[in-house]
């Protein structure tokens, strides 16, 4: 691979171990969830392995909720007293045991969707030297999607390991890599992401990426 890249494990933490809480606000269970924690485990065993530097992000807030979103506040105001923000949230906000973050990697405290948005995660990039992101974690049509736009936006080449990145439900996840597709993020399995002869082309070789059959139809010859 060209110039230096770095993995960006997003949110994966204990608020998705805590279903009947997340269902409470309609949220449906993370889809293929366990595989998809086995894949980001041997991701990050693989990226330290090489030397790539790995930064984790956690979704956080205060207690009042005062620094939410006005729909994330609406929600979690019209939602029954259990919910991911509880007596627990210490807890749920803390990083999985399977996944968590070895000597030498960097965590960052979010409070948006935007990995980037009021954190220190550009300058982090940039005083490392990183050109690439391989974007990983939950979820995948959400915070994943949200920082892969703004990591674009600011001239970096981004990478989505489609086996290691879910969301609530099987067709938002297969949806939101069509939709990191069309925006010309390479969408692939980690392993071929990670390796040294990785070229990320796929996004411009592949015809139609992103796209169905159905539209593809539609384009005049």
């Amino acid at each position: 691979m060209s110039g230096r890249t770095a993995l960006i494990m997003i949110d994966m933490q204990n608020m998705y171990l805590e279903q009947e809480r997340r269902s409470a606000l309609g949220w449906p269970p993370i889809y293929n969830f366990d595989a998809v924690v086995a894949e980001c485990a041997a991701l990050l065993a693989e990226a330290r392995r090489v030397g790539m530097p790995v930064i984790y992000t956690r979704q956080t807030s205060r207690a009042d909720g005062a620094d939410m979103t006005p729909s994330m506040r609406r929600l979690l105001a019209d939602a029954p007293d259990e919910s991911p923000i509880g007596d627990d949230r210490e807890w749920a906000s803390q990083i999985l045991d399977a996944v968590a973050p070895a000597d030498g990697d960097i965590v960052i405290e979010k409070h948006r969707w935007d990995a980037f948005f009021n954190t220190d995660l550009d300058p982090i990039l940039r005083n490392l030297d990183v050109t690439r992101l391989i974007v990983a974690g939950l979820q995948t049509n959400v915070c994943i999607e949200t920082t892969s736009r703004t990591a674009m936006m600011k001239n970096f080449d981004v990478a989505v390991p489609e086996d290691a990145v879910s969301t609530d439900g099987k067709a938002l996840h297969i949806n939101g890599l069509d939709s990191l597709r069309v925006l010309y993020v390479e969408v692939a399995p980690w392993r071929e992401l990670i390796a040294d002869s990785a070229a990320w082309d796929r996004r411009f070789t592949t015809p139609g990426y992103g796209r169905t059959a159905e539209d593809l139809s539609t384009i005049p010859a």
